[in-house]
């Protein structure tokens, strides 16, 4: 039966809440609202102002999915949106923005599992806030051989006075941010990424590749600079992923990242909703750095 949940203040109706997500695991959707809301802390200074794509699970991870990126009409009042252009459309696109709990249980409620903001806030849509490196293995590599990778860029650009984060994808890879924060446009950002990924490449080419046709990747990690782009999302920090279990995208420390890559096992950087909402009352926002530091690109000749 729909029922209403009283969040900060607003009324947000929500349904079927004993609706199984994750059949594996018997995940249903009152565990995922009860997830979000209690992430929220942490998450909405991530979210605040970006516009964001929701993929949408609404018979769980084992059904259907669809991207939505267009805010749905039955929308509350209160819950505020940005205009995008596109050019696919040849108009604009209301994106939802999750800049407070009730929004973010909002589309929790609607079986939105994953959340895919921009790089860049409104109403600053052409100045992404940072540059990220998607790391994705092809079998039978796996997140080992991305923290491998991920080594050998945070080395990278130290040497060029950058500071960078890392993340787990939630799903078999890894991601880095080199936070910004300061004035850029993705025209810069894009061709900073695409240069840094083929100079890992001409450095290591029996490991990584920067192309995504699938025959180049067995065995090898894909550094995917593409997208550091105005058109696309990327999965955040702390969303779920639409995996067997409810695993999360989750800031890693780089003594992890080591600390795997030497082990050799990819379980080592699993976390499931549980595991994440622990590590954050421990450890705090392990990627609050991505909100306050100010960096600038360098020259890379």
């Amino acid at each position: 039966m729909p029922g209403e949940l009283d969040i900060d203040g607003r009324k947000v109706r929500v349904t079927n809440l004993d609706k199984v997500l994750y059949p594996a695991h018997g995940f249903t959707k009152a565990q995922v609202i009860d997830y979000y809301a209690r992430i929220a802390e942490v998450l909405l200074p991530h979210l605040a102002r970006r516009p964001v794509t929701l993929k949408r699970y609404p018979d769980g991870v084992d059904a259907g999915f669809f991207y939505e990126k267009q805010a749905p009409a039955h929308r509350p009042a209160w819950l505020k949106t940005a205009a995008v252009w596109s050019d696919t459309r040849g108009g604009e696109i209301d994106y939802c923005l999750l800049n407070d709990r009730a929004a973010l249980v909002w589309v929790a409620n609607l079986a939105s599992l994953e959340l895919h903001p921009f790089l860049h806030r409104a109403p600053r849509l052409a100045r992404p806030e940072s540059v990220v490196f998607d790391l994705d293995p092809g079998p039978p590599a796996s997140i080992v051989e991305c923290c491998t990778v991920a080594l050998a860029l945070r080395k990278f650009f130290a040497a060029h006075g950058l500071e960078c984060l890392a993340k787990t994808s939630g799903s078999k890879g890894l991601q880095l941010y080199v936070p910004l924060n300061t004035t850029v446009t993705y025209a810069k950002t894009k061709t900073f990424a695409q240069r840094v990924a083929e100079l890992m490449r001409e450095s290591a080419p029996q490991l990584i590749v920067t192309q995504m046709r699938r025959a180049l990747r067995p065995g090898k990690v894909f550094i995917d600079w593409s997208q550091n782009d105005p058109h696309k999302t990327t999965v955040s920090v702390y969303s779920l992923r639409a995996r067997s279990a409810p695993t999360v995208s989750t800031p890693v420390t780089w003594a992890e990242v080591r600390k795997c890559a030497r082990s050799g096992d990819p379980q080592a950087l699993v976390f499931d909703s549980a595991a994440v909402l622990r590590r954050v009352k421990r450890r705090g926002d392990l990627f609050a750095p991505m909100l306050s530091l100010h960096q600038h690109l360098p020259g890379l000749g």
